[in-house]
């Protein structure tokens, strides 16, 4: 028959069609699959009061998650979604600024998810502004890995002292064990109350009579160039 020949030439690439196509559906619904087990937003009002008029809000994602009734329980509001990156974190903080302002003091714990670098924290310090406090926790990462996240918060931290209140996490862990699972990231219940314990320091920088550290190099940032 003329025409069977041109047929079967089709055939495979039709299916060579067929293939790339769902290739691509494969590609372009994987991000799709993988954000949606990373779960939703959510939020814990905080159920203390912290003593600064609007509540201390923290950011994080999956392993503040597992503190997060523990954190609000000491005064904090807390954001939270697992697999969050601090890109997001940015964003959720630009968010709240522009939704009902921000408190005194807001803590941000990410960083096992993806990197942390100074640039971020600049940002971070510029939506706050200068009267305000930044807690940095800083992430261990899967199995317990040190990366240069850590580092590089401590440094900020350094760099602007009057800003930033430090919550080192990674250096708590180190000292006691038992805070997270085999994962290295993800908190136990005992870790779930040292973590909050812990974020305790960033409210007491506000708290009435509190003496400021001292600046490490005189700046209007308290320290380094103001971001």
């Amino acid at each position: 028959m003329p025409g069977s020949g041109t047929a079967r030439r089709g055939a495979p690439a039709r299916l060579f069609a067929a293939g790339v196509a769902c290739l691509l559906t494969a590609v372009l619904l994987a991000p799709a699959a993988a954000d949606a087990g990373c779960g939703k937003t959510r939020h814990f009002t905080s159920t203390a009061d912290a003593g600064m008029g609007q509540a201390p809000l923290a950011i994080g994602d999956s392993v503040l998650l597992g503190a997060a009734e523990e954190t609000a329980a000491i005064g904090y509001d807390v954001d939270v979604r697992g697999c969050r990156q601090m890109a997001e974190g940015l964003d959720v903080l630009r968010k709240h600024a522009r939704a009902d302002g921000l408190p005194r003091v807001v803590v941000i714990a990410l960083g096992s998810n993806s990197s942390v670098m100074r640039a971020d924290v600049r940002t971070a310090l510029r939506i706050l502004g200068p009267d305000r406090i930044l807690g940095l926790v800083t992430p261990r990462e899967v199995r317990g890995t040190p990366y240069d996240d850590a580092a590089t918060l401590r440094a900020a931290a350094t760099s602007w002292p009057r800003r930033i209140a430090l919550v080192d996490w990674v250096k708590h862990t180190r000292r006691h064990k038992g805070m997270t699972y085999s994962d290295g990231i993800h908190l136990t219940a005992a870790g779930q109350v040292a973590m909050a314990r812990l974020l305790k320091a960033p409210l007491a920088r506000v708290a009435p009579g509190a003496t400021p550290p001292p600046s490490s190099g005189g700046t209007a940032g308290g320290g380094a160039q103001a971001p």
